[in-house]
């Protein structure tokens, strides 16, 4: 039975080995403080607008987990209400293993990455699929996003914590370099240009008398 949020996480074993190496007594200041949140905050809905992607957890009845990656359009992992995220699914390689492990464990997990800024978030909760309600679909997806939605996934939120950021490898998305990679394409022309001036003004310059 879980007293606080973090228990989703810090399981008896858990904290038994925090004890162990000595980590224990700083999480039990954290728990006894503000402790980790349990519902979507302005901070956690501004970090979700600009992702485009992130994974997601899931396990079969018999504990075997499985990760998939899921991208899209920045901010696709919408904020139903404060207790809930939702994203549309789109058709992909068709094995459906998270599909299947969600019909039978509802347990779930998302790992949020911003590779970017070197920051990541965890979230627990529990998932479940929705089939045949074209209202939520299209409420969760994006009409310019190329993909046929099939259904909606929604995510309910039990707890969440801000991961360190230590050893994060920054890494850009195109979307992020693009502005980048044009201005420098711009300034190389703009140089071209100037040397092709530079070049027609000393060919037609006379020369200076013997």
């Amino acid at each position: 039975m879980r007293s606080i949020p973090s228990d989703v996480a810090f399981t008896p074993a858990v904290k038994a080995l925090q004890e162990l190496k000595g980590s224990r007594r700083n999480y039990a200041r954290m728990e006894e403080g503000r402790g980790w949140q349990t519902t979507v905050t302005p901070e956690l809905t501004e970090f979700l607008a600009e992702l485009d992607m992130f994974y997601l957890g899931t396990a079969s009845a018999a504990g075997q987990p499985y990760i998939q990656y899921r991208g899209g359009s920045p901010g696709f992992l919408k904020v139903v209400d404060e207790h809930t995220l939702g994203f549309a699914d789109f058709g992909g390689n068709r094995q459906y293993v998270t599909l299947g492990n969600l019909s039978e464990n509802s347990r779930a997990f998302i790992f949020l990455m911003d590779y970017a800024n070197s920051q990541r978030v965890k979230l627990w909760g529990k998932a479940k699929v929705i089939e045949h309600d074209p209202a939520l679909i299209d409420r969760l997806r994006d009409p310019s996003y190329p993909g046929q939605a099939e259904r909606a996934i929604l995510f309910t939120l039990e707890a969440w914590d801000v991961n360190c950021h230590q050893h994060i490898h920054k890494r850009f998305s195109q979307r992020q370099i693009a502005p980048v990679i044009e201005n420098l394409q711009q300034r190389v022309h703009d140089l071209e240009a100037e040397l092709t001036v530079l070049r027609k003004t000393t060919e037609t310059k006379p020369s200076a008398p013997q």
